[in-house]
């Protein structure tokens, strides 16, 4: 039988501490208290309507569904060291919101989150949008698709990443990361990608200024480059690319195909290059 809370306030020091099998129905955590940790170490729970405003809710949980609830600025490094959930239809402001946690489905949320999404594995994001000045960084095994996103630094030192119908506006991602797909999407960023191994880009817009630099292993199929100059530098890359690139520099191997460029450099160049660019 499950235990159902419903429609109250807590604010007290760990106030729900390790429920099980519990339903939580329209019920707030904020007041004067300001205890920490209030569902910590709980098991098989269901949030609905909830709106949080303490730190570190949901930690160490094992089990949980949090649907059309709200985290709030102060909702401070929400979900740490917590599997097994899914989050639906929820607005999540509060910094560090999830960290550590394996096997977590995200749907349909709004997400302003510094430093989202570290060392985790098995999470999917999908029909959401968010900002996060890093975004899962040390992560593995992460799906996105029709995300919109916002950020700077996204996507450092993974593994095992699909990206699908997604626009992503950022500056330095995918950087030291290995085994990416990214499908269908738009890429905006300066310096992307650089140190990357196993990228695979396909039917992708790519945007900004010296990308996919001192890659390993780098696929571009049927793509498009924009403010695209001084590409490629360093990299080992087969890249079909439709339209016009600025620049390409000193690609170490492979083979570039495109329609027309600017520019190929062949300078400075540290090590041996013997990549090609071939013009259509």
């Amino acid at each position: 039988m499950r235990q159902i809370i419903e429609n109250q306030t807590f604010d007290e020091e760990r106030a729900l501490y390790y429920s099980r099998q519990t339903d939580i129905v329209g019920c707030t955590f904020a007041g004067p208290a300001d205890g920490e940790s209030v569902l910590k170490e709980s098991r098989d729970i269901a949030l609905k309507k909830c709106d949080f405003s303490l730190r570190y809710p949901l930690w160490h949980v094992k089990g949980f569904r949090m649907e059309n609830s709200t985290m709030d600025e102060l909702t401070r490094a929400a979900i740490w060291y917590a599997d097994d959930g899914v989050i639906s239809n929820c607005r999540m402001e509060g910094i560090k919101a999830v960290r550590e946690c394996n096997r977590i489905a995200i749907h349909r949320c709004e997400i302003v989150s510094p430093e989202f999404g570290w060392k985790s594995s098995d999470i999917t994001l999908t029909d959401s949008s968010i900002t996060s000045e890093y975004i899962f960084m040390d992560s593995k095994n992460v799906m996105l698709e029709n995300v919109s996103m916002k950020g700077k630094y996204s996507f450092q030192y993974m593994e095992n990443l699909t990206i699908s119908n997604c626009v992503l506006d950022t500056k330095d991602a995918f950087w030291h990361s290995k085994n990416i797909i990214v499908k269908d999407s738009v890429v905006k960023g300066e310096y992307l990608a650089w140190f990357s191994e196993g990228l695979t880009l396909v039917n992708c817009k790519i945007i900004g200024t010296q990308p996919l630099c001192y890659c390993k292993d780098l696929t571009l199929v049927n793509c498009t480059m924009e403010g695209a100059d001084f590409a490629f530098e360093y990299s080992d890359v087969t890249a079909d690319i439709q339209g016009h690139v600025i620049s390409v520099k000193n690609p170490r191997s492979g083979v570039i195909t495109l329609d027309s460029v600017g520019e190929v450099i062949h300078e400075d160049s540290v090590m041996e290059c013997i990549g090609q660019v071939v013009i259509r």
